[in-house]
């Protein structure tokens, strides 16, 4: 059965566009938007952008700053996804109780990610170690004050502690 284009968009749950550093694969880096759903049914607020690469579809939608058109990006080959000045954990109260702990990150290609990583685990199992471990969901956040980097755990070739 077809779907007349103008029913499918009043399905479609709303989204807020934010603006975002594509890395691929190919090392092509390039800012634009994502689209982030406005309401998820497991907390309060919007869909975070873990949420949205962690999410079982293999693609997002990502609108290049140079072009109008919507592109349909592979979550395989994204290297990583990058925005500005957000926390990885909103939460005040989750925030409050996780440790940071200082990481480096060199990514297949040889480029390299310094920064931190907002770790939510017991204290006897709360090193790097464990944070990289601690889930098998293919990205995981890295900040630094300007950025948060949610990085593809697959090309990852070595991560280090910094104290």
């Amino acid at each position: 059965m077809r779907v007349p284009l103008g029913v499918v968009s009043e399905l479609s749950l709303p989204r807020t566009p934010i603006p975002a550093n594509l890395l691929l694969t190919q090392g092509i880096s390039r800012p634009g938007q994502i689209f982030v759903m406005e309401r998820v049914p497991h907390h309060d607020g919007l869909e975070t952008v873990l949420e949205l690469l962690n999410r079982p579809e293999g693609f997002f939608a990502f609108r290049p700053a140079e072009d109008d058109e919507v592109q349909l990006v592979s979550k395989g080959q994204t290297v990583s996804l990058s925005v500005d000045r957000q926390a990885p954990i909103a939460d005040p109260a989750r925030l409050s109780a996780a440790r940071t702990l200082g990481v480096e990150i060199v990514l297949a290609g040889g480029s390299t990610l310094g920064g931190w990583a907002s770790v939510e685990l017991p204290e006897g199992h709360a090193r790097l170690l464990d944070y990289l471990n601690a889930t098998p969901e293919p990205f995981f956040a890295v900040w630094t004050h300007a950025a948060t980097h949610y990085v593809n755990r697959a090309f990852v070739m070595y991560a280090r502690p910094l104290s």
